[in-house]
């Protein structure tokens, strides 16, 4: 019995487990085009920018010292949009230079961002016939597998001492 039901939980988390792969590149094709849309608005404003003979940080000033609360709020937005492309970028770079492992301690930073939350809710599964997704798939068996078979034994120790006592009382 209690193979059974370890090998049911080893079953389950290498199901859940072996879904990891597809969610993290789910959430790069994701992240790669909020980053190539925020280049291209960066792209735009600075040319803009140049047309006017401004360089990014003499425009952001312009904007900056408008007396129209609307105008001064778009310089806001503009500069925002800077930085996210910047952060954005670099987790990009980061995550695809990361390796199977690295990208699974970083699940919680990708569940915390406004993009991973987005793309969780789009999730679609995935059978995995990738590499990783098949270590994954392995890893959470043996790992659901241990944890199930140990939370059993230790559930039927108190069980174990009781029958050992009948059976020593009947002999």
């Amino acid at each position: 019995m209690r193979r059974a039901i370890a090998g049911i939980g080893g079953l389950g988390l290498a199901v859940a487990l072996s879904q990891f792969p597809e969610y993290a590149q789910q959430y790069t094709q994701r992240l790669g085009g909020a980053v190539d849309e925020l280049r291209i608005i960066t792209q735009r404003f600075d040319s803009e920018a140049a047309d006017a003979g401004l360089d990014r940080q003499q425009a952001l000033q312009r904007y900056d010292s408008a007396t129209d609360g609307f105008i001064v709020g778009r310089g806001v937005s503009e500069a925002a949009n800077f930085v996210r492309l910047e952060q954005l970028s670099a987790i990009l770079t980061e995550i695809q230079g990361a390796g199977p492992v690295e990208r699974f301690q970083s699940l919680p930073a990708y569940l915390d961002t406004d993009i991973g939350q987005r793309t969780l809710e789009n999730y679609k599964p995935a059978v995995p016939v990738t590499m990783e997704g098949i270590l994954y798939a392995g890893g959470g068996f043996i790992l659901g597998y241990l944890i199930l078979s140990g939370l059993w034994r230790f559930g039927a120790m108190p069980f174990k001492s009781l029958a050992k006592r009948r059976y020593a009382a009947y002999r």
